[in-house]
């Protein structure tokens, strides 16, 4: 039985299974609000995407972004859901969002412990032609003492305490996890019926399927993005620990993508995740071509 408007599995909700997995942890609660925050701004993304063209969301905003991506109007509403909504749980104190320059450092009077990397609306430049979305996600904690900085998020994947993405299709779902394997979790605001995806050039779209049906998910560096073209923080690092949680690997050809050593807010790698087979096959032509 599934509540509207919250993530179900079976019987049990998004909300009910984090609150579980709190109690179990004998935790202080802050990371059970903070996952809880970004479920609540998942649900009104969803909610916008569905509605964005009776709403007048599509098209460009008539900007571009840190990382030279056209702002769509979606994009902006997206970005300042997640922002506020965790904001107001009180228990973040740096934000990395792939729309901000900056790191958004929390006001003293609502700050946490964990730094929250996020890309609000990944895929963006699909939603005129309404192929899946997604949101993406990778919490830390601050491990420095005094005043926050944009260099506390500048943190290996292996530090990640949760992470996970949201998938707008024909339906929503949420896939997360908390270092205890990978649970997923379908929106039904009204009954809605699980959905199928082909390779349609959105990560979260075509990792998402990669997780479900295994295979392999490549993007590596070329003579146009040498350094690759998705982002450590925030795209790459929480899907690697996300497939990696579910028994695949994520690699950039030479490195493990959870052990890189983060040097700026937006670096870009690349990537080759899923199954251990298919990445190890890759890896061994990787290192074949790269001597």
């Amino acid at each position: 039985m599934s509540e509207k408007g919250a993530f179900d599995t079976n019987v049990l909700t998004l909300t009910r299974f984090v609150l579980e997995e709190g109690r179990k942890a004998h935790g202080t609660g802050e990371l059970t609000n903070l996952l809880n925050s970004i479920c609540t701004a998942v649900k009104a993304i969803s909610t916008a995407v569905r509605k964005a063209g009776i709403a007048n969301l599509y098209g460009i905003a008539g900007s571009t972004n840190v990382t030279g991506d056209q702002v769509k109007k979606l994009d902006v509403l997206s970005n300042d859901l997640v922002i506020n909504m965790i904001k107001s749980s009180f228990t973040s104190c740096v934000l990395v969002s792939e729309e901000d320059e900056k790191a958004i450092i929390v006001e003293p009077d609502k700050r946490g412990k964990y730094i929250v990397c996020f890309d609000p609306l990944d895929g963006s430049s699909n939603i005129d032609c309404l192929v899946s979305i997604g949101t993406i996600f990778a919490i830390y904690r601050k491990t420095t003492d005094g005043e926050p900085l944009e260099n506390d998020a500048l943190q290996p994947g292996r530090n990640i305490v949760a992470a996970g993405y949201a998938l707008y299709g024909s339906a929503t779902m949420m896939v997360l996890s908390t270092g205890q394997g990978v649970n997923c979790f379908m929106l039904d605001p009204d009954g809605s019926a699980p959905y199928g995806s082909r390779y349609v050039g959105s990560m979260v779209a075509d990792v998402h399927r990669t997780l479900v049906y295994g295979g392999i998910f490549l993007y590596p560096a070329n003579v146009k993005s040498p350094k690759g073209k998705l982002r450590l923080l925030y795209e790459c690092n929480p899907m690697a620990f996300i497939m990696e949680q579910a028994g695949g690997m994520a690699t950039t050809g030479s490195t493990n993508v959870l052990d890189i050593q983060p040097t700026n807010i937006h670096q870009r790698v690349p990537v080759v995740l899923g199954s251990p087979d298919d990445v190890q096959e890759y890896i061994a032509i990787y290192k074949k071509h790269n001597k």
